[in-house]
């Protein structure tokens, strides 16, 4: 059994879905997860937010925009009349479901019920198509088996749930079900947030021990730096988990980073592909991934970062100091990014600065308080232990010119990171790729 998850883009115009019914009709068992037809799920945003403060017409103008998108989707996507009659059938049934919410009484749980109908439409299309061109593939509802306890996938419960489903579904090769959208603990229907469609299937390859979960999308895996700003930056064939995790928590366009975790607890390796490029070796993370000769491996940005730095004598020496510190920011349930600390000083970050006025208040009781917006983390990702002579000044000698808040290294073999303003970030970004992979870059230029 494998589990294969393909995105927005992936399934956004017919022939290609024609083109995913092609990569996964290799003879291997397999659970399929879907993502909505790109650009559906915005719509599906806007629909909601016109219900809430627009009304009724205002939000079946959208409804029925959207609708009108998906009848000339389906007449490229079937062949044979019927399938075609079959999917306009389901089609109609599920935006006349849209325009049935009264906007007097429209809530949460209404909210998001539309949300999920981006993914039963795009998996229903599919199968209809599947099954057109001789696929053995059958639909399994994510509804069925999916599901959250106080907002996290309850893995217990969806290990159990899944392998019931597939017993009571005639066997097929080909299961496919949706990503994103699951039940949470008062049977209502929810979802695991945007993203939630890579959650979907590490967490299902993990229920089901799979051999390998692949990640289908739009580029040719897991590049070394952000190639919107660096020019030449190259594909990374294999990650660890830490290095994955650290990189997806830093802002690489990856896996998120709890999506990370449920493949790392079970070892199932996860394969980053592209669609566009199957032949493309894509990006593997293992717990077995084989140690590149150099020790930088990947750089990752992270904007909208806040920096808090506490000053008091009252550190010095003291036990429970920190503590305490950290207790206000766990009161708001805000995340710290980084830290370091001195004698008499603590310097952290956040990147969620919704209560930063009520958390400054109360960190005022605890000594002079300094506050930097507008900062970026670079997170430098490889393979750095404290036995690397040098390896921090290979880090910090390319940015030596770039004026420095922050730097945090050994608390993990994986990373070290550097805070700075944001309008620094280009440059360290360029200056770290030119400076870590400028040899290797002239090599593969010089091999085309």
């Amino acid at each position: 059994m494998r589990v294969l998850k393909f995105g927005g883009t992936s399934v956004g115009k017919p022939e290609r879905m024609h083109q995913v019914a092609e990569l996964i009709d290799d003879g291997v068992q397999k659970i399929v997860v879907l993502s909505a037809v790109s650009g559906t799920t915005n719509s599906l945003v806007a629909i909601n937010e016109a219900y809430k403060q627009q009304g009724e017409v205002e939000a079946h103008q959208l409804i029925n925009q959207l609708e009108e998108k998906y009848y000339p989707f389906i007449e490229n996507l079937y062949k044979a009349e019927a399938a075609h009659s079959k999917a306009k059938n389901f089609i109609q049934k599920k935006f006349d479901f849209l325009r049935s919410f009264d906007v007097n009484s429209f809530d949460a749980d209404d909210e998001k019920m539309i949300l999920a109908q981006g993914e039963l439409l795009s998996t229903n299309m599919f199968v209809f198509y599947a099954q057109e061109i001789g696929l053995n593939a059958e639909l399994i509802p994510a509804l069925e088996f999916m599901k959250t306890a106080e907002g996290e996938p309850d893995l217990d419960y969806i290990t159990k749930a899944v392998e019931q489903t597939l017993k009571q579904t005639p066997k097929a090769d080909y299961y496919i079900t949706q990503g994103y959208i699951c039940k949470n603990e008062r049977g209502a229907v929810d979802n695991l947030r945007r993203g939630g469609s890579d959650y979907t299937a590490t967490l299902l390859g993990a229920a089901t021990q799979s051999d390998e979960i692949q990640i289908w999308t739009d580029i040719d895996g897991v590049h070394n730096n952000d190639p919107r700003i660096v020019k030449n930056t190259f594909p990374i064939h294999e990650l660890s988990f830490a290095e994955a995790a650290e990189l997806a928590y830093f802002g690489a366009k990856i896996l998120h980073p709890s999506c990370v975790l449920p493949a790392q607890k079970s070892g199932v390796p996860v394969k980053l592909l592209n669609t566009m490029q199957p032949k493309a070796k894509g990006t593997i993370i293992s717990r077995n991934s084989v140690s590149s000769k150099r020790i930088a491996k990947a750089i990752a940005a992270k904007d909208g970062i806040t920096a808090i730095k506490i000053i008091s004598t009252r550190m010095l020496n003291a036990y429970g100091f920190l503590k305490r510190v950290f207790e206000v920011f766990e009161n708001y349930k805000t995340p710290i990014d980084m830290i370091t600390t001195s004698e008499v000083a603590v310097s952290l970050t956040i990147d969620d600065d919704r209560n930063l006025d009520a958390i400054l208040n109360e960190l005022k009781d605890f000594g002079t308080v300094e506050i930097d917006a507008n900062q970026t983390i670079v997170c430098i990702v490889g393979n750095f232990t404290h036995r690397d002579n040098g390896a921090a000044a290979m880090v910090l000698n390319p940015i030596k010119h770039i004026p420095l808040r922050m730097i945090s290294g050994g608390g993990s073999d994986s990373n070290i990171s550097i805070l700075m303003d944001t309008k620094y970030k280009e440059d360290v970004l360029i200056s770290l790729h030119e400076g870590l992979f400028g040899e290797e870059i002239k090599a593969r230029l010089a091999a085309r």
